[in-house]
């Protein structure tokens, strides 16, 4: 549905506010829908067409009954593309589609110029409409159920993706020269004396022999694959005995896994600068006298902390207003570092006015991890009253553990690094010289829940088709989780 005179007037005064503090976005597009279209689209993940799956009704479904029992209302959805396209509920008061639309100009900014999302597909719209024609295609061929089990079996291991890969370089290139063979003088010959008997005693027909041995040799010694390999679902792809259609379904979800990876590691980053702005836009530029009341009760909504939760927009909002007013301080460096005076600490001000330049900056070239580990200081955690917290299972009780600022943020990396996830490598495509497939848990602290890993097993044997193993630490001894099709078996692993 188009903008009404009226949203395409509020558009245009918005879109020039962020224009104006410097803000340099794609051309972006609202869509004014209801709260049907608006469910249907956020069940897609933001996109208006996707492959049939049984996994878009179910949240469809669960956003509508929350949205009709009045848990939830969704304010605004925006995806990267370019141009962008957001969505904006009909029936909303004038002040919220102001600040959904300073929001999304924030989100699209981002999108623009951040990193992480250098390497996305800029038309992915035009890309999961053409997976769904493809999977459709598909289903009329081979059947609903059977396409659809195998979608199952890959989005159980979507998560299993190098989401460095496209950042640096794991393999060589396709244009580097190939290893050299067993030179000759490798090859073991029997001991001459007199040189003109060499061809009689190492007849070439005895070395050739010999040479066909010792690369037989090298052949079964070598690593397959040659290193550790993160992206698992490429390895199936490259490796495993698949159908036609099912690597073309396995590649579209590896695809879409890539697309939205950078979104996971940019979740406190991207949301926080999206409500830094539409925060600084509309209390200085766009609220009228007659909408602040409305306003902040909105904006302390969207800022508000449940307990036990971590909330992105809060967090991020909070991070780069310190940055902004450290830098405009100078409250960096060595020398503040090093002052271990807290009156003289807390008045420090170089007056050096640098906060929005450095700000501008740092969104352009850090994730989730770095940010957090680079800006996240003691005085910050001390004033917004960040701990660590744990079950009690006596007291049946949440409680407090840790105040300590290098355990509190220890701890929230940990929760940022890999999602928080088991790490995941194959280690061997030829386990014991059987074609048995062979994954290893990176034991970092993440342990694997069994349950998990013994249903994602069941999916990787039907990739793989033998028998597949993950390696893993359990009780603290090395361990091998088989699967061989019908049951499951522990093995000993000397090698954790």
């Amino acid at each position: 549905m188009t903008l009404t005179p009226e949203l395409l007037a509020l558009r245009d005064e918005i879109r020039g506010y962020a224009v104006g503090y410097g803000l340099d976005f794609f051309e972006t597009v609202f869509e004014l829908v209801d709260f049907e279209q608006m469910n249907m689209v956020a069940a897609y993940g933001g996109f208006p067409n996707r492959y049939p799956h049984w996994k878009f009704g179910m949240e469809y479904e669960q956003l509508s009954k929350s949205y009709e029992y009045g848990l939830h209302k969704i304010y605004e959805l925006v995806i990267n593309n370019d141009p962008s396209y957001a969505y904006l509920l009909e029936g909303n008061a004038i002040v919220d589609q102001k600040l959904v639309m300073a929001h999304v100009y924030g989100h699209v900014d981002f999108f623009k110029h951040n990193f992480m999302f250098s390497h996305t597909n800029r038309r992915m719209i035009d890309e999961m409409a053409n997976h769904g024609t493809r999977c459709r295609r598909h289903i009329e061929k081979y059947g609903h159920d059977r396409v659809e089990n195998f979608i199952d079996m890959c989005l159980s291991i979507d998560n299993l993706i190098d989401y460095q890969a496209p950042y640096i370089q794991r393999r060589p290139s396709k244009n580097a020269p190939p290893k050299s063979d067993v030179i000759e003088h490798d090859v073991p010959k029997l001991k001459v004396i007199k040189p003109y008997l060499q061809d009689f005693i190492n007849p070439k027909e005895f070395l050739d022999a010999q040479k066909k041995k010792l690369d037989d040799q090298k052949k079964a010694e070598k690593r397959f694959p040659e290193h550790k390999e993160r992206d698992v679902m490429l390895f199936l792809l490259e490796h495993a005995p698949l159908e036609s259609w099912e690597q073309d379904a396995l590649a579209m979800l590896r695809e879409e896994a890539y697309y939205f990876a950078p979104q996971g590691q940019t979740k406190i980053m991207n949301e926080g600068w999206a409500s830094y702005w539409h925060a600084t836009i509309m209390t200085q530029k766009a609220l009228n006298a007659s909408e602040i009341i409305d306003y902040a009760d909105h904006h302390a909504g969207t800022m508000a902390v449940q307990p036990g939760r971590l909330n992105p927009y809060k967090l991020g909002l909070e991070l780069w207003r310190d940055i902004e007013d450290r830098w405009n301080r100078g409250r960096f460096g060595k020398e503040y570092d090093d002052c271990d005076d807290y009156a003289k600490r807390k008045h420090w001000d170089r007056q050096l006015g640098q906060g929005r330049k450095k700000i501008f900056e740092v969104r352009k070239h850090y994730n989730d991890v770095t940010f957090i580990d680079e800006f996240l200081t003691m005085d910050f955690v001390r004033e917004n009253k960040m701990f660590v917290y744990m079950f009690n299972r006596k007291s049946q009780n949440w409680e407090i553990t840790d105040r300590d600022f290098r355990r509190v943020k220890q701890k929230l990396l940990d929760s940022l690094t890999n999602f928080g996830q088991p790490i995941i490598r194959v280690v061997d495509g030829n386990y014991q010289n059987r074609s048995e497939l062979l994954l290893e848990h990176e034991h970092d602290g993440v342990d694997l829940r069994m349950d998990y890993a013994r249903e994602v097993l069941r999916n990787v044997y039907a990739f793989w088709k033998r028998p597949c193993g993950v390696a893993t630490r359990i009780d603290d001894r090395g361990v091998i989780v088989r699967f061989d099709g019908t049951d499951y078996e522990e093995q000993k692993y000397e090698k954790l």
